[in-house]
């Protein structure tokens, strides 16, 4: 079963073209099993599913049928060969959300919207000063965090091999690996010797939220940061929502900066923790084939809430976000948003490599395209470089009075608190007088 980034989950049908059957009529069978074993299927596998899902029927006005005879005209060496040609011939469509990915590509990019892998459990970044790779945070309960690995550590070698230079998606390369198998990383921590951490790797649920009560002057604030829209976020944002409105907070602040999005359903899954009713998304496919997304009466509270948005915020972030402005549910504060208004299919190919493929546009409730415009805060409040910086090497004063745009979140729910609050003490007026004119 394809894996889905935004997308709705379509299913994978085989269509042959005219320029097929030429290549492969008359073909004895030898020569047949010689194709199929060959890059050039692959590559005939990729192009199908552009022909048959690609969003724009003319391809940006390209002769997609030259581009399968191109593709497979050609003699390839190797698989690196064959996937460069195709991704040359998928620039025509201009289009950078349609790509091809090796087989390593895949396999990341299909254990991030899992929400699982095999490791040890630490989210890692490139520190923008020391260019040193470092831990942005432990998974609570994971081998990384029993080892007493904590953020802000600097990884300097994994299983004795140096981590200078090491892009972060070469260190994940390394770290992830077989249930139980063992892995050696090499700290440095601030005023400490470099030290060594032995520990085994395990099955990582990867928790895309962090959430926490914050007392704000008199108001009780339940702050949810989503990290991404992956298959467990729905279950692990219901599970914060649940959680927090046992401590009776009185309004929501979520956290949707430097979210790059994820799975499309996932994004309609929380749409409707936070919506009783109304529209959360409208999606165009390439014949013009339109289908509505409705909230459906699960919303979790009508409390007051506040979105954090910023120009990292893209696709699912922006799907909700969306949602939330048009149906009037919550205010949106901080910066523009990316402006992604495209959706993905991703589709696995038979050597273990994947193709993502535009599929259709989206429109917020309102029939807003947010195509390059992206999302205009109801309360915009940009952060200067210097303390955009300080937020992103020092974590732990997101959602603090050290961030100026959760503080502003947390002001703009004041007043509808306050308003809940005069509801309520008007409500229990009422029951009481009533109670004694009963008597």
């Amino acid at each position: 079963m394809k894996q889905l980034r935004d997308s709705f989950d379509l299913p994978l049908t085989c269509m042959g073209g005219a320029v097929a059957l030429i290549s492969l009529v008359g073909l004895s069978s030898p020569v047949q099993a010689k194709f199929e074993d060959s890059p050039k299927a692959v590559l005939d596998e990729a192009w199908q599913i552009v022909n048959r899902d690609y969003v724009d029927e003319t391809f940006n006005q390209t002769d997609w049928q030259a581009s399968r005879q191109r593709l497979l005209s050609r003699s390839y060496t190797s698989n690196q060969q064959a996937y460069e040609a195709l991704r040359q011939e998928l620039k025509q469509l201009n289009d950078p959300y349609t790509r091809f990915l090796d087989p390593e590509q895949y396999r990341a990019l299909t254990s991030q919207t899992s929400g699982e892998l095999s490791g040890v459990g630490v989210r890692l970044g490139i520190d923008a000063e020391s260019k040193m790779l470092t831990v942005i945070e432990p998974v609570i309960g994971s081998p990384a965090s029993v080892a007493g690995i904590e953020a802000g550590d600097r990884i300097v070698a994994i299983d004795g091999k140096s981590t200078r230079g090491m892009t972060v998606e070469q260190a994940s390369k390394l770290i992830q690996g077989e249930v139980g198998a063992p892995i050696t990383l090499r700290i440095e921590r601030n005023g400490q010797a470099a030290m060594n951490l032995s520990m085994k790797r395990a099955r990582i649920e990867l928790s895309n939220v962090n959430y926490g009560l914050r007392q704000e002057a008199n108001a009780r604030i339940g702050y949810i940061r989503l990290t991404e829209f992956s298959n467990h976020a729905p279950e692990q944002v219901r599970n914060a929502m649940k959680e927090l409105l046992k401590q009776n907070v009185e309004g929501f602040v979520l956290d949707l900066r430097g979210n790059p999005g994820g799975l499309l359903q996932a994004s309609i899954e929380i749409s409707r923790l936070w919506l009783d009713s109304g529209f959360i998304v409208q999606t165009i496919d390439r014949v013009g084939e339109s289908q509505e997304i409705k909230a459906n009466q699960t919303a979790l509270t009508q409390l007051p809430l506040a979105v954090l948005v910023d120009g990292g915020s893209a696709s699912s972030s922006e799907i909700l976000t969306g949602a939330l402005r048009d149906n009037r549910r919550a205010v949106i504060v901080g910066s523009q948003t990316f402006g992604k208004a495209l959706v993905q299919s991703v589709n696995p190919l038979s050597d273990g490599s994947g193709l993502a493929v535009t599929i259709a546009h989206y429109y917020t409730p309102d029939g807003t395209d947010i195509s390059h415009l992206g999302i205009t805060p109801d309360i915009e409040i940009n952060l200067t470089e210097p303390q955009r910086r300080r937020l992103v090497s020092n974590q732990a004063l997101i959602a603090t009075d050290s961030d100026p745009q959760y503080l502003q979140a947390v002001n703009a729910l004041r007043a509808p608190i306050a308003l809940n609050r005069r509801g309520a003490a008007q409500s229990s007026l009422q029951v009481e007088t009533g109670g004694t004119r009963s008597n």
